[in-house]
């Protein structure tokens, strides 16, 4: 079984479906609030579960209700939580084309890494969303000494990234990540990926570049998109398939997460399972 050890932010979303984003000071009636665990590493740690992968989660959570509630909302991933606060993220997701606008804390109080050797010598893969800067770079390190593949999940740019990028094999990018290809690679970045939404991911390589298309689909709900992909690439990497080849099987399980309504996870399961093998890329 893929196993990939998902490192970073976790979060407790708060998601309202609307008609339309209101205006400053308005006030609207949602169609629908649903909470669920949300967060980069979470999302990512839920795809790949849902995969048929074995997900382990290193992040902090609070001990307290919110903590809990995400804990359990969490299984069957692994969940390694070190002491600190539950962030909430307040989601607002609009029906007609499923763009949505987040508020959010994120993690805001330092935290230290526990043992990481059971966690490494059981993972395939490590995936990091560049939060919790205590587990990330300790993790990095001893995954890039161990000679386990470092995806990174770059949504945005951190300071922390001065740290991490040297012990990345793949750096995978949003749209609006502030740092070009050039600059990814001169941390010494092997693979670098930009998603573009709808629009063809692309990749660079030794020198090589080119584009994949991604899947058409009706899009109903945009949020955690991003997250989806990065768990679906690393589980694919974790299986085995090429570091390229990789990005349309990403790419077709995060069309997916955007075409479900309700509980993307069991979606994602069932598509897997639709496939030729529950485990194939």
């Amino acid at each position: 079984m893929a196993a990939v050890l998902c490192v970073g932010l976790t979060t407790l979303d708060v998601t309202q479906r609307v008609d339309e984003f209101p205006d400053p000071g308005q006030k609207i009636r949602s169609l629908g609030a649903v909470l669920s665990p949300g967060g980069p590493a979470a999302n990512a740690a839920r795809a790949v579960a849902a995969l048929g992968g074995r997900a382990a989660l290193l992040t902090s959570l609070g001990a307290d209700a919110l903590g809990e509630f995400v804990r359990a909302s969490l299984d069957p991933v692994q969940v390694i939580a070190v002491p600190g606060t539950t962030p909430v993220s307040m989601v607002v997701v609009r029906d007609a084309d499923g763009e949505r606008t987040v508020v959010s804390r994120n993690a805001s109080v330092p935290v230290t890494a526990p043992d990481l050797t059971d966690l490494l010598a059981a993972a395939d893969v490590v995936l990091l969303d560049g939060h919790h800067e205590g587990l990330a770079i300790p993790v990095a390190r001893r995954a890039k000494a161990a000679g386990l593949p470092v995806v990174l999940d770059a949504g945005s740019w951190k300071p922390v990234l001065d740290h991490l990028l040297p012990l990345v094999d793949v750096a995978a990018c949003s749209a609006g990540f502030e740092r070009s290809e050039a600059e990814v690679h001169s941390y010494g970045v092997p693979l670098v990926i930009r998603t573009h939404g709808a629009k063809p991911v692309t990749w660079s390589r030794n020198g090589s570049a080119g584009e994949l298309p991604v899947p058409a689909v009706a899009v109903n709900d945009t949020n955690g998109a991003g997250d989806v992909w990065h768990g679906a690439y690393a589980y694919a990497l974790a299986s085995g398939a090429d570091p390229v080849g990789a990005i349309g099987f990403a790419s077709e399980a995060a069309a997916v997460r955007v075409g479900a309504v309700g509980d993307w996870v069991e979606e994602l399961a069932r598509w897997q399972d639709s496939r030729s093998g529950s485990t194939s890329c």
